[in-house]
C-alpha cells in the first residue's frame, strides 16, 4: 500500500526522531546527485523530455528492492499545498517544489530513502535519519545507487567521476550533512565565530530549509562543500568527525551557560514557554525560536512540565503546509499565524497523560 499525502502529516518525518534524546544531533542527511547517459541535465531539456524521462525512470525505481515499499509522486498532479508538505519534511528541496509536469519523487514509506526526478540533476538519491548516522545511511544510498545503476546508465567520466549540472558536485556528487541544535553557542554568543570555522575547512553551514536559509531554531546544517578528489568514505567521515567536534563545543557553552548565566537561561527558557502557552498569534519562525526554547530546556533538566514528544512534534506541525493539512484550508498568514497560536497552546496546557507501567494486578 503506498502513501497519501494525509498519511504523511500524520507521523513525523525521517529528519526528526519525536521524542528520542540524541542531544544536539537532530539527523544526518546524504545526497548523491546523478544525472542519465545522453540525456540533457534537466535545466537544459523541455518538459516534454523530461516528462519521458520521468515516465521512463518511475516504473523501474517502484521495484528497486531498496525503495520497498515504493511511493511515486508527479510534481504535476500535487498542489501547492503538497510541495509545501514535502518540503517541509525534506523530502524535496525548494527547487523541486517549483517544478510540474515532468519531475517527480519516489520514495520508500519510512521516508529514509528517496528519489528526486528531474530537480537540478536527472537523479537526486537520498538518505535521511535522526540522530547521528552518516555511517549507515552510506551503506543503505551506496546499495540504492547501485541498484538503480543496474537499471539505466549514469553519465560518468573516468576523469572527472559522475556528471552534474553545477560543476560544484562533479566527483562523487554527494553531500553528506549533519543537522545540531545549537542554542548554547547561539547564547554564548560563540556561533560566529565557530562558523567562519567551517568554511576554512571546506564546510558549508546553513539553516533548517537548506541553502539560503537562515538557522531557524537554532537549528544548523553543516555539509561538505567539496565533492571531487576525496571518497566517499572520507566525506563521511570529515563531516561525522567536524559534527561531533560541534557537539562537545555545545554541551561545553550550555554547562558554562549555566555557570556564568543562570539565570539568563531559566528567564530564556521560561519567556519561551510563557509566551507559548499564553500567544494567539505566533508566526513560523518565532514558533521555532521559541520551541528552541523549551527544547534546550528539557535536555538541560530545567523543564519538567513538557515532554521532549511534544516539542519534537510541535517542530513540524506548526510548518504552514502542515498548519493548513490539519485545518483541511488553505489559510491566509494571518489566519495561520492564529491557528497555529491555538494549536501550541492547547499542546502545552493540555498534554496527553503520561504513560504508566501496566502491573500484574491490572
Amino acid at each position: 500500500m503506498t502513501m497519501t499525502i494525509s498519511d504523511l502529516t500524520a507521523r513525523p518525518g525521517a529528519w526528526l526522531a519525536v521524542g528520542t534524546d540524541e542531544g544536539p544531533v537532530v539527523s544526518s542527511r546524504i545526497r548523491l546527485a546523478r544525472n542519465v547517459r545522453d540525456v540533457a541535465f534537466p535545466g537544459w531539456a523541455g518538459v516534454e523530455e523530461c516528462d519521458r524521462l520521468w515516465r521512463r525512470l518511475c516504473p523501474a525505481l517502484e521495484q528497486v528492492p531498496s525503495l520497498q515499499v515504493a511511493t511515486s509522486l508527479s510534481m504535476g498532479d500535487l498542489s501547492e499545498l503538497d510541495k509545501e508538505i514535502l518540503f517541509e519534511r525534506h523530502l524535496i528541496s525548494r527547487e523541486h517544489a517549483g517544478k510540474g509536469k515532468g519531475s517527480g519523487l519516489v520514495f520508500r514509506d519510512d521516508e529514509r530513502l528517496s528519489v528526486m526526478v528531474n530537480e537540478e540533476d536527472c537523479l537526486r538519491l537520498q538518505g535521511m535519519q535522526p540522530g547521528m548516522k552518516l555511517r549507515s545511511i552510506w551503506a543503505e544510498i551506496n546499495t540504492l545507487d547501485s541498484e538503480i545503476e543496474n537499471c539505466t546508465e549514469y553519465a560518468f567520466s573516468p576523469t572527472l567521476g559522475y556528471l552534474t549540472a553545477c560543476p560544484t558536485n562533479l566527483g562523487t556528487g554527494m553531500r553528506a550533512s549533519v543537522m545540531l541544535h545549537l542554542p548554547g553557542l547561539v547564547l554564548m554568543n560563540e556561533i560566529n565565530p565557530i562558523m567562519k570555522g567551517m568554511a576554512k575547512i571546506g564546510l558549508a553551514v546553513r539553516g533548517l530549509w537548506g541553502e539560503g536559509t537562515e538557522a531557524t531554531g537554532n537549528m544548523f546544517q553543516i555539509s561538505n562543500q567539496m565533492t571531487l578528489g576525496d571518497s566517499e568514505e572520507q566525506i563521511v567521515k570529515l563531516v561525522e568527525q567536524i559534527a561531533m567536534e560541534l557537539v562537545v563545543h555545545e554541551q561545553n557553552a550550555r554547562e558554562r551557560l549555566m555557570d556564568r548565566r543562570g539565570a539568563l537561561v531559566r528567564d530564556h527558557i521560561g519567556r519561551s514557554f510563557g509566551i507559548l502557552s499564553n500567544a494567539h498569534l505566533l508566526t513560523s519562525k518565532e514558533a521555532m525560536d521559541l520551541l528552541s526554547g523549551l527544547r534546550l530546556g528539557i535536555d538541560m533538566g530545567i523543564l519538567k512540565s513538557v515532554s521532549r514528544r511534544t516539542v519534537d512534534a510541535l517542530l513540524l506541525l506548526t510548518q504552514p503546509g502542515h498548519l493548513q493539512k490539519k485545518e483541511e484550508k488553505a489559510l491566509k498568514p494571518k489566519d495561520r499565524d492564529r491557528y497555529r497560536a491555538s494549536l501550541v497552546r492547547d499542546a502545552l496546557n493540555n498534554p496527553p497523560p503520561k504513560r504508566r507501567n501496566r502491573t500484574t494486578a491490572e
